[in-house]
């Protein structure tokens, strides 16, 4: 199954790579706005002989600092929520409010806040990615077995007993689509706040090729910010793979 998965979706993509280069070539597309796989591979081999790996440097910077802090808080209060329900209750209301605003539109509020360095960009990420994290990790911890649950108590298990045993393995499945959703939604973030205000990193390469018409550079620094999610997704699908062996069995 999983040799198949690979092959059938390297398929698709050079199915759908070969069409993009052959109507490039036709002028089917105008190459000016569209350019084409190969010209976009020359420009990523040309982008990381230069700036490139600054670039992505600064932007992995920037976003391992604010996932990293979205994903103790989202984890944290997720917990604490999940498990107390007073603690839901009072702070429900400004999980969901803060889920219904636009974290994009606070991009210019976050730059006057903490100016145009990296501060800005961290706090954005961080705000885009804790609130997946945050809201699926209350829904695991609250989706736990109440039969074991009840198990764990008649065995007079403690509290973190029974939070280690019982809530955890149920709630990995949770938490891990919390994560990937957190992962999507920071990256977005990171490239809007350095769109917005930068003057480095991977959106700010996007910006400049943009305005520039050099739509090959573009395709490459947005192939660049594909492949992380790609490649953390996949990384977290192992630790799924691996925490599974903690979920109970039926």
């Amino acid at each position: 199954m999983r040799r198949e998965r690979i092959l059938f979706g390297t398929l698709g993509a050079v199915v759908v790579l070969a069409a993009w280069e052959i109507c490039a070539d036709l002028g089917v597309v105008n190459p000016t706005f569209s350019s084409k796989p190969s010209e976009v591979a020359h420009a990523l081999y040309e982008y990381f002989q230069g700036d490139g790996l600054a670039a992505l440097k600064t932007s992995a910077i920037e976003f391992g600092l604010g996932f990293g802090l979205a994903l103790v808080v989202g984890l944290l209060a997720g917990v604490v929520m999940g498990r107390w329900r007073r603690v839901e209750y009072t702070l429900d209301p400004l999980v969901n409010f803060s889920n219904s605003t636009p974290r994009i539109a606070l991009v210019p509020l976050f730059v006057i806040w903490f100016g145009i360095g990296m501060t800005s960009k961290v706090a954005i990420i961080f705000l885009s990615a804790v609130l997946p994290i945050l809201m699926n990790t209350v829904s695991g911890v609250q989706a736990a077995d109440a039969n074991l649950l009840r198990v764990a108590r008649s065995f007079c298990a403690g509290e973190l007993q029974t939070f280690r045993t019982v809530i955890v393995p149920g709630a990995v499945p949770y938490v891990v689509t919390g994560i990937r959703l957190g992962i999507g939604h920071g990256l977005v973030g990171m490239i809007v706040a350095e769109l917005v205000s930068s003057t480095a990193g991977l959106g700010y390469t996007i910006e400049i090729a943009g305005n520039n018409f050099q739509t090959p550079d573009m395709f490459a620094a947005v192939f660049v910010v594909a492949m992380i999610g790609v490649i953390l997704t996949n990384a977290l699908k192992g630790l799924e793979r691996y925490l599974d062996r903690w979920r109970p069995k039926a």
